[in-house]
């Protein structure tokens, strides 16, 4: 038996490709583009909106593209700052419904559909998004009017 780890290569016989999605995408240029179409939407959707820090969107688009950045390979600066990202207690205050998670999962995709990366980086992230909004539920109860 071969106790040698398996790698992704380019090539047959090439080096192990050890590329992060973090470095595949752009580092954290790309993060914060992708943060800032996402709270573009945001900033359009009367259920999503109220539920962000209308003062301080510079800082939510900061933390955003730090965690995101932080969780597909790039640097630590976001548990650095905010410590654990503990996203399910940080959120609880919020009404999130299944409509808020339909309508978060909206923005993120189509600001995903704007970035244009690889096919499998982007099933990748689909896959974690779906996941984390749908954690992210916390009520079954009608969006508040």
């Amino acid at each position: 038996m071969n106790d040698q780890p398996l790698h992704l290569r380019a090539e047959q016989d090439g080096d192990p490709v050890l590329r992060t999605v973090y470095d595949e995408v752009g580092g954290m240029d790309a993060f914060e583009t992708l943060c800032r179409r996402f709270y573009d939407a945001v900033q359009q959707d009367a259920v999503l909106w109220p539920m962000y820090p209308h003062d301080d969107l510079e800082g939510a688009i900061w933390r955003l593209s730090r965690f995101l950045g932080q969780y597909w390979g790039g640097p630590s600066t976001y548990s650095s700052m905010r410590g654990h990202p503990r996203l399910r207690m940080r959120h609880m205050p919020f009404h999130v419904n299944p409509d808020a998670r339909d309508r978060w999962l909206k923005h993120m995709t189509a600001a995903l559909d704007s970035m244009g990366w690889p096919p499998m980086v982007r099933a990748q992230m689909d896959d974690y998004f779906d996941r984390a909004a749908t954690s992210m539920v916390n009520t079954f109860e009608p969006t508040p009017e």
